[in-house]
């Protein structure tokens, strides 16, 4: 059945309706969950039947005139804190946590004053809206231990540099006080803050980023493949020139690298997300050298190896250096782990040096320690935040929860945002132009007419009713038009309008024009079924129902889809291993093309549009496939290398260029985007402070890492 395009009229019908619902009293919120779907579910379908009665000139008169309700209820105005840069406003007098006065009184910890960086070298932060009370504990729900972000995303941000809260891609101090450019581009040098700490009260150093760099980043087999942001044999060099200051030289200008430096690059992205890897950009050589065998006696090694049951050094080294897994790990970051990620209750304490402090001179953070709870799946953890079990929570809240969210905000104290993202599929469809397994299928996936034709064979305007609530913008997969990057606005519609018909007629030009006895086509090779596997992955969006959409539709087609959900360490270890033909996920983090490219273009070994001819450009051609039959990826890989090189003016340029080919080539299926599903729907309850109407919703800031949770705060404690 297709739904009329006024649909999204029934859709604000019924989200006006659940507003207004807001205010009634409750009956208990767990036990009336699915009893609350099920009239949403009913008003929705009265909804549609009253739309589907009136008369066309009435619907479409009044659809012209309806609000915005999303945008005028759900999504405020960007905001968020700010990092104070000029000393004159630092506070000149500190004040810590009851909890860890306590601990100082009792002979625990040392005195604040000495857990500190110097006055003049504290990292400050202006919260949003107000100097925030110490105290609290913030509950939050997990799914296991492979969902190690949900923390990253919180109490993590260890980076050099991060980004403005506002006005991205303005890069702001971090764990670096400051910095200098060097005229020509080629130097930048990072000045450290004196006197920060790591977690157990050790100093944190530049001899802690040469030992990142001299004994794991350059160990081949800590990291084998260098990235190509930073890599020694392109005559990228990292020298340390004083305890506090580092510098980084490039044979040529370098004006993207600040921007790498707070990404979600891994080489520099912080050990709490890149710990595991070996990758971050520093790590606690106090602690780690024990576990290295440049430290370590070869033979006591081996013991302590096979003593905490591990198969090699480098693996007991890797978990020794990851973040949700260790609590003996010292880390730099607000909160540290007290009880492990692989517990049913992941517990993070804060951490007494840390680094920051508020206006006022309050060293953050103001919570004390964040709980998450093990969500056996996703549906219960969506349940427990409808039932207001969670503080805050954002990550793995469905969208398609959002009317009954709404229903129960008034009801359980908490209330609703929506954080749209730039990037421009939700639920993006990446074909792997690398596959190999299958040289029937591969012939197809490197045809360009097929690609273009099974994206005219999709109703986006469907799936934005059914999946997206009528709130996303249907089309291609390129990035939103309010981005530097994008080519224009004809790119959104671009072999992205409903058109089955032309898709049949390109089928069937390109040489599809066999059919089974049901009406699908068939190979070429051997005149059985031609299927494609669309895997997915349960999580963050309702992928699984997505594919199945895509899947009837293409049935009209006369292309057999078979749709099998996957555990996503599965799947995206079959995506690094080249075995998927196509990945089903989101092309997040491709509103910054040349940071976070993954999603976009293949130029690393996960990327879903062509893995192995990522592996083979980030290793330099000692790994994966080389694209010799395929001149647009040879093309596109080019122009990110350039891209790399550029002036921030050329590198807009090329990042267009590459838009332009990709999204007409159709690297990616795109569908729906821009409507805030993944990690943009956030339940917040009301005692919680300093929480902004509006966040920006993107992978560099690790969102809401970007809105700075050390300053998020309970209201209503007592102090």
């Amino acid at each position: 059945m297709r739904f009329p395009k006024f649909w999204t009229l029934v859709a604000l019908v019924v989200l006006l309706t659940l507003v207004a619902a807001c205010a009634t009293t409750p009956p208990a919120v767990e036990e009336q969950a699915e009893e609350a779907k099920e009239a949403v579910e009913e008003a929705a379908e009265t909804a549609k039947e009253v739309v589907e009665e009136a008369p066309k000139e009435v619907v479409e008169e009044a659809a012209e005139a309806a609000p915005p309700v999303m945008e005028t209820v759900l999504v405020g105005d960007l905001e968020g804190p700010e990092i104070i840069a000029d000393p004159g406003q630092y506070p000149t007098s500190f004040n810590e946590a009851p909890m860890l006065a306590e601990m100082v009184a009792a002979g625990e910890l040392p005195p604040l004053e000495e857990r500190l960086p110097a006055p003049e070298d504290v990292l400050v932060i202006e919260p949003v809206h107000e100097i925030g009370k110490y105290g609290g504990t913030w509950h939050r729900g997990f799914t296991g231990p492979a969902d190690g972000q949900n923390g990253h995303r919180v109490a993590g941000g260890d980076r050099f540099v991060f980004w403005d809260a506002v006005n991205f891609p303005e890069v702001v101090p971090n764990l670096a006080k400051g910095w200098e450019v060097s005229d020509d581009g080629t130097t930048i040098t990072l000045f450290l803050r004196e006197g920060a700490k790591w977690s157990d009260g050790e100093p944190f150093t530049a001899d802690d980023v040469m030992f990142w760099y001299d004994h794991m980043y350059l160990n081949e087999e800590l990291v084998p493949v260098k990235s190509p942001f930073f890599d020694p044999a392109k005559g990228h060099e990292l020298t340390k020139i004083d305890d506090f200051t580092i510098q980084f030289k490039f044979p040529a200008p370098n004006s993207l690298f600040l921007e790498v430096l707070g990404s979600s690059v891994n080489v520099f992205g912080g050990p709490a997300i890149f710990g595991a890897t070996a990758m971050g950009g520093f790590a606690p050589a106090h602690y780690l050298q024990q576990f290295h065998p440049d430290f370590v006696d070869q033979a006591e090694l081996d013991a302590l190896v096979q003593a905490e049951g591990f198969d090699t050094w480098i693996n007991l080294f890797k978990e020794k250096n990851t973040w949700q897994n260790n609590p003996d790990l010292p880390v730099m970051t607000p909160w540290k782990t007290e009880v492990p990620i692989t517990t049913p209750n992941w517990v993070l304490v804060r951490n007494p040096y840390y680094y920051g402090v508020d206006t006022a001179g309050n060293q953050l953070p103001y919570i004390d320690q964040i709980s998450m709870e093990l969500a056996e799946n996703l549906e219960v953890l969506n349940l427990r935040a409808i039932a207001g079990e969670y503080d805050y929570q954002a990550r793995h809240v469905s969208l398609a929860n959002l009317p009954v969210l709404l229903e129960n905000a008034g009801q359980v104290g908490y209330t609703v945002h929506l954080d749209p993202a730039q990037h421009g599929a939700d639920g993006a469809f990446m074909f792997n132009q690398s596959y190999d397994a299958d040289p029937e299928i591969a012939k197809w996936l490197r045809n360009v007419d097929f690609r273009r034709a099974l994206s005219l064979a999709v109703d986006r305007d469907q799936i934005n009713e059914i999946i997206f609530l009528g709130i996303g913008v249907p089309g291609s997969a390129v990035v939103a038009e309010s981005s530097v990057f994008n080519p224009g606005p004809e790119y959104r519609t671009m072999w992205s309008t409903y058109d089955p018909e032309q898709a049949n007629q390109m089928l069937d030009e390109i040489g599809l024009t066999e059919r089974d006895a049901e009406g699908f086509r068939v190979r070429t090779d051997n005149g059985e079924r031609l299927i494609l596997e669309l895997p997915t992955i349960p999580a963050f969006i309702q992928f699984t129902q997505l594919a199945e959409l895509v899947k009837e539709d293409w049935a009209d087609v006369g292309i057999f889809a078979n749709v099998v959900e996957q555990e996503r360490s599965l799947a995206t270890g079959r995506r690094d291993n080249n075995e998927l033909q196509i990945f089903v996920w989101q092309n997040d983090g491709t509103d910054e093309l040349f940071t976070y490219p993954a999603h976009a273009v293949p130029v690393v070994p996960f990327a879903g549009t062509a893995p192995a001819y990522g592996a083979w450009y980030s290793s330099g051609g000692t790994t994966g496939m080389e694209p010799t039959d395929n001149p647009s990826v040879q093309k596109v890989q080019e122009l990110f290398t350039q891209g790399l090189g550029a002036t921030p003016e050329e590198r807009v340029e090329i990042g267009q260029e590459i838009w332009r080919i990709i999204t007409d080539e159709v690297w990616t299926m795109g569908t729906v985007g821009q409507s805030g599903a993944f990690m943009g729907v956030r339940v917040v309850k009301n005692n919680m402070g300093n929480i902004p109407s509006r966040q920006l919703n993107i992978q560099a800031g690790q969102t809401p890492n970007i809105s700075r949770p050390s300053t998020f705060f309970f209201t209503d404690i007592d102090q």
